[in-house]
C-alpha cells in the first residue's frame, strides 16, 4: 500500500526556490505578488493552518461546478482557467489520493504563458461534495471526467496526468477520443495490475489500512521517498497540504470503493492511444524506475520523451518552470518557447 500510496502523494514538498523564499519572475521583470483571499467554506478547516502562499492562493480559487452523473449531481471541485482562449484548454488531473492543489506551482506558469488552464479533482479524491457518495471505480471516475468535460470545457484538450493520473488519462482518451487532443504523461504509473491484493481484503481490514494511509507519519515518509534533504518544518506543511483532502467526512469510504474496485490496469490499453503524447520523466525518480518511461515511450504509437535531470517523482512540484515550458512547447509548437523565452514565467532562484 505504501508504494501505492507514494507514487501519487500530493503532499510533496516544495522546490528549493521556496525554501528561499523567492518569487515567480513574470515575462515584465515584475514580481507576482502572492496573497491568500478567502477560502471556500467546503474546504478543511486545517487549509488555515498552510503556511505555503502558492498552496494557499490556489485552495482560495478552488471551486465546485455540477456534473451530473446516473445517480444523481456531484458539485465537483476544481480550478477554473481565469479566462477562456480560442486554443484547445490545458486539463490537469493529479495522482493517487490527492488533489489538484499539487499544480499550485505550474498553474499559475501556465496561465502566465497564456494557456487556458483548468486543475480537475478525480472522482473520490480532492474536494468534491461526495456527501451522496458515488461509486469511485474506474468506470465511474471516467464517466465523472467525460460528464464534466462535455458540460464545461466542451473541446478537445490537452489532458495533463502526473503518476497515477496517467493511467486515468490513458482510460480516459483510449474511450473518448474525440474528448483529448494530446496527452502529457508526467512519470506515469500505468505499469501496475491494478490495487493487487487490496482489492481481496475484508472491508475492515481495508478501513484500518486507509485509516494507516491518512496518518502523519506515513505521509511523511512517502514524502520523503519523492525529495530528500528538506527542513522538517517544510516537511510538514507539505504533507499536511497532500493531506488535507483526507479530513473530508466521506474520504475513507471513497478510497476503500476505489481500493476494492481493483484500481487501474491500462497495460493493455497504452498501444491504443491515438494521441500524440509528451512524456516527461524526472531522472532521479526513486519511486517509478525511469527505465518505464523507455518502455512506454517504445509502445505508444505516437509519443515523444523528456527527462528532466536532477529531478524526482513528482516534477511538476519539483521542476515547475522546466515541466510548464515542455506543456507550452508541446501544446503550441509553431509558438516555441525556445524561440520566445520570455512569453512564458520563470522562476528565478537567489544565491
Amino acid at each position: 500500500m505504501l508504494t501505492f500510496f507514494s507514487a501519487g502523494t500530493g503532499g510533496a514538498p516544495p522546490p528549493a526556490f521556496l525554501l528561499t523564499g523567492t518569487n515567480f519572475k513574470c515575462s515584465n521583470s515584475r514580481r507576482l505578488t502572492i496573497w491568500a483571499g478567502e477560502f471556500p467554506d467546503f474546504l478543511p478547516k486545517q487549509v488555515e493552518n498552510i503556511k505555503d502562499p502558492y498552496a494557499r492562493k490556489l485552495a482560495s480559487r478552488i471551486e465546485r461546478i455540477p456534473v451530473n452523473l446516473s445517480k444523481g449531481c456531484v458539485m465537483s471541485s476544481c480550478v477554473k482557467p481565469k479566462e477562456q482562449t480560442e486554443a484547445n484548454p490545458v486539463v490537469l488531473l493529479h495522482g493517487f489520493d490527492s488533489s489538484c492543489l499539487e499544480w499550485r506551482y505550474t498553474l499559475p506558469i501556465l496561465e502566465d504563458a497564456g494557456l487556458e488552464t483548468w486543475a480537475v479533482d478525480i472522482l473520490g479524491w480532492g474536494f468534491s461534495d461526495l456527501g451522496r457518495l458515488p461509486s469511485c471505480d474506474v468506470a465511474s471516475k471516467r464517466d465523472h471526467l467525460y460528464q464534466l468535460w462535455s458540460t464545461h470545457i466542451k473541446r478537445p484538450m490537452v489532458l495533463v496526468g502526473p503518476s497515477l493520473g496517467s493511467a486515468v488519462a490513458i482510460d480516459f482518451s483510449v474511450k473518448y477520443p474525440e474528448a483529448v487532443d494530446k496527452l502529457v504523461l508526467i512519470d506515469a504509473s500505468v505499469y501496475a495490475e491494478g490495487t493487487g491484493n487490496l482489492a481481496t481484503l475484508p472491508k475492515a481490514v481495508a478501513y484500518a489500512g486507509v485509516y494507516l494511509l491518512k496518518s502523519l507519519p506515513l505521509r511523511l515518509y512517502a514524502t520523503s521517498l519523492a525529495f530528500n534533504g528538506l527542513p522538517f518544518s517544510t516537511c510538514i506543511d507539505w504533507t499536511n497540504i497532500g493531506r488535507l483532502h483526507c479530513s473530508l467526512p466521506w474520504w475513507e469510504d471513497a478510497l476503500v470503493n476505489f481500493m476494492i474496485s481493483g484500481g487501474y490496469n491500462v497495460i493493455s490499453q497504452i498501444e491504443h492511444v491515438k494521441q500524440k503524447t509528451l512524456i516527461i520523466w524526472g531522472e532521479d525518480d526513486q519511486i517509478i524506475d525511469n527505465k518505464l518511461a523507455v518502455r512506454l515511450h517504445c509502445e505508444l504509437p505516437n509519443a515523444i520523451l523528456r527527462q528532466i535531470p536532477k529531478c524526482g517523482h513528482i516534477p511538476h512540484v519539483e521542476k515547475p518552470d522546466a515541466v510548464s515550458r515542455l506543456i507550452a512547447d508541446f501544446v503550441r509548437p509553431d509558438q516555441s518557447q525556445r524561440a520566445n523565452p520570455d512569453s512564458v514565467s520563470t522562476i528565478s532562484v537567489p544565491s
